[in-house]
């Protein structure tokens, strides 16, 4: 059995369901997508920032566009990749039913949910959630937790919240378990980082290894019913649990990092913090030119709709190339021996013209004004959302009103560690504007209904 046999052979089941899945107009990994489309959780994330807070400009993506143009974009990899890897490998349709397509379908699903578990303020509200609690504050409130699961919240992880999402029911919400119930290979896709928050392995320079992407609440269930049923390969030490990669995974990963520098830049572009001839001269290096792109360039008048053609054909670009290296490295890929994301595996001119966009990007976008002030605003809305409902949810005869504040479905753990880290979901599912008016609210800085 090839490893492609191996991790394909329980891809489509789904989390806690013993029934073979049926395939009519839609495969399985096309119904996952779906599921996930149509989920709260994901609605959410219109209302997320990806770059710049609260945009007024129709143009600017927010985390649920982003999420979309990244699946679109995982989508078109797995496609080629797919065609090559079941060219290769028949016995994937005779033996598995795995066509070219699935790679895709699997992939886009994946992508879906890269974000899902990320909290308001993009990366700088995962910074707050951490920082409350290393905090003296928090300090007293996390005394009866083990050292991993306070790594788990001292190192708040969007990524080991998105897994949380979708592969847990919350009590009260119904008794059938498995949050989203996804086929395996899309949980697996999903799991970028699958790992435990403990011991921090960074400077070991494996992509897989880079953060952590499972909390202790989910590390059981992703070891016995995902891990071990899709044969993921453990790369373990010091008794902590950690798995090499689902190859495809890599693949989600480029679809993010690509969307992340090329879109965020064309943002950058749409609000004013960039010009065109900047944009116009950063995107033209990364493309292949030839005649027919010349002729069609030609013909576009508005400096916006350069700006789209040229990001179309500098993301084209991007995808074939990631897909061409990861074809071509497969076995490496495979077997876990090669552990670098696509991007960093680009030519070194290529790696190069991305790293002057990346530059250009921190000065102008991401070190700007509103992106700055979002930043701060999310240091002092979060960490006070934080301790007011910990303080509920531990000592809720004291703080019987932030208590009643507490949606019910974050009221189900039994141990400190639960309890705790249900709050930390509460505060990290919110949208920017959630977290916002609700710290108002509670502050008496503006007063609900008025």
């Amino acid at each position: 059995m090839t490893m492609w046999l191996a991790y394909f052979e329980n891809a489509k089941k789904r989390l806690f369901d013993d029934k073979k899945n049926k395939e009519t107009y839609r495969s399985v990994f096309q119904m996952d997508y779906d599921r996930i489309i149509f989920s709260s959780a994901f609605r959410r994330l219109q209302n997320k920032t990806q770059v710049l807070p609260f945009p007024k400009s129709d143009y600017v993506r927010n985390r649920l566009t982003h999420s979309l143009e990244t699946a679109s974009v995982g989508r078109s990899i797995g496609n080629i990749v797919g065609e090559k890897i079941v060219s290769k490998y028949p016995d994937l349709i005779e033996k598995l039913q795995i066509y070219p397509t699935d790679f895709g379908h699997l992939v886009s699903a994946a992508c879906l949910t890269h974000d899902i578990g990320n909290p308001p303020f993009g990366h700088a509200g995962e910074a707050a959630i951490s920082s409350y609690f290393r905090s003296k504050k928090a300090k007293k409130y996390l005394e009866n937790l083990t050292d991993k699961q306070k790594a788990d919240l001292q190192n708040f992880e969007g990524n080991a919240s998105g897994l949380r999402i979708i592969s847990q029911t919350l009590e009260n919400q119904s008794e059938i378990k498995g949050g989203l119930r996804l086929t395996l290979g899309t949980y697996a896709t999903f799991a970028k980082y699958p790992k435990e928050s403990l011991p921090n392995r960074k400077a070991e320079k494996r992509a897989s290894l880079k953060k952590f992407g499972i909390y202790q609440s989910e590390i059981d269930l992703f070891e016995n019913e995902i891990a071990k049923v899709l044969h993921l390969i453990p790369q373990s030490k010091d008794s902590d649990k950690a798995w090499k990669r689902f190859p495809l995974t890599f693949l989600v990963e480029a679809a993010d990092d690509i969307c992340y520098h090329i879109i965020d830049f064309e943002d950058g572009f749409n609000v004013g913090f960039i010009d065109f001839n900047t944009l116009e001269k950063a995107f033209s290096e990364l493309i292949e030119w030839n005649e027919q792109y010349n002729k069609r360039y030609q013909k576009i008048i508005s400096q916006r709709e350069k700006a789209n053609y040229l990001r179309s054909l500098a993301i084209n670009q991007l995808v074939q190339q990631t897909a061409q290296i990861f074809v071509e490295n497969e076995a490496d890929f495979l077997s876990g021996k090669l552990d670098k994301a696509l991007l960093d595996l680009l030519p070194e001119d290529q790696q190069l013209k991305l790293k002057k966009i990346i530059d250009i990007s921190i000065d102008k976008i991401y070190q700007s004004d509103p992106v700055l002030k979002i930043e701060a605003a999310g240091m002092k809305v979060l960490p006070d959302l934080l301790d007011k409902f910990v303080q509920a949810t531990l000592f809720p005869k004291q703080h019987k009103t932030f208590y009643r504040l507490l949606p019910q479905e974050y009221k189900n753990g039994q141990s400190d560690y639960e309890k705790i880290l249900n709050v930390a979901m509460f505060v990290s599912n919110m949208t920017d504007r959630q977290a916002v008016e609700l710290y108002k609210n509670i502050n008496g800085i503006v007063l609900a209904g008025y």
